[in-house]
């Protein structure tokens, strides 16, 4: 991507440097995304197994310069970039709530080590990024990146950018009402039902990541050759399918709460190709 020189978000909260201490069952580091895995594979909300998992029993204890591990420089790089594309999200999403006589509001980033308190609990980074309504705010461990290229072979700054990108999305869904309503529904509705609900979710995610993806490379340039190509194997590797698959488990697309690789990376296309959050509508 073509960042250099480009403004960096001033929405970012970087909690790096604290030491999360749990006194139970060790969840982060190089249990990063199991959780996730175990999820699929069992049909449960990866939230709702780690309240299971003893939550209370953890304690955050801020490590400020004095006990905490150095900051790796190649992080440091990666949270450059991540709030330079937080602020071309911020550009991009604000014109099209204008555009539409809405006022568009910046979410938070925060950058966090191994576990993080959000207004949605206490979450291990084995959930991966995540975006939490209550606060408005998206949670990103930079360490997912280095299972996003080393682990599931999907390396370059523009697949990185994805992920930030879909947590935008949540963002975006949060502010139009939509996350509302589909709480709503799934609680009325039974658990195979809520599941396919929650695919429609994330696959909307992926679609606004792709709008946004349209408008940093139509507009503003910022796309280089290759970089599309690795935010649709950024999409396709963590597709539900390709997680089941790699846990050694079975396919079960009941249990799905993202969506196949395949549907990830339609819908994600889709959104780079139209620009328009009205393409997005994969609860129609």
């Amino acid at each position: 991507m073509r960042l250099q020189g480009r403004r960096r978000s001033t929405n970012v909260d970087d909690r790096r440097g604290r030491a999360p201490t749990r006194r139970g069952l060790q969840l982060g580091g190089g249990g990063l995304l199991l959780v996730v895995v175990i999820a699929l594979l069992t049909g449960q909300n990866p939230l709702e197994l780690l309240s299971l998992l003893g939550s209370p029993q953890v304690s955050l204890e801020p490590g400020g310069t004095t006990g905490a591990a150095p900051l790796d420089p190649l992080e440091n790089a990666q949270a450059v970039m991540i709030s330079q594309v937080l602020a071309d999200t911020e550009e991009t999403w604000e014109g099209l709530f204008a555009e539409r006589g809405a006022r568009y509001e910046y979410p938070t980033l925060v950058l966090f080590d191994d576990a993080v308190q959000s207004a949605c609990g206490f979450n291990s980074a084995a959930v991966g990024p995540f975006y939490c309504p209550a606060d408005q705010r998206l949670y990103i461990d930079l360490g997912f990146f280095r299972e996003l290229d080393r682990r599931f072979q999907a390396p370059g700054d523009f697949a990185q950018a994805y992920v930030v990108a879909h947590e935008v999305g949540h963002h975006v869904q949060n502010l139009l009402g939509v996350s509302d309503e589909l709480l709503r529904e799934r609680r009325r509705v039974g658990r195979q039902s809520a599941n396919a609900l929650s695919v429609q979710l994330e696959l909307q995610a992926d679609c606004l990541a792709g709008v946004w993806g349209h408008h940093a490379a139509n507009r503003r340039g910022l796309l280089e050759e290759g970089d599309v190509e690795e935010g649709l194997a950024a999409a396709a590797a963590i597709g539900d399918d390709a997680l089941q698959r790699q846990a050694g488990g079975v396919v079960r697309p009941e249990s799905w709460t993202h969506g196949s690789s395949a549907q990830r990376v339609e819908w994600f296309r889709r959104g780079l190709r139209e620009g328009r959050p009205e393409a997005c509508d994969t609860f129609g």
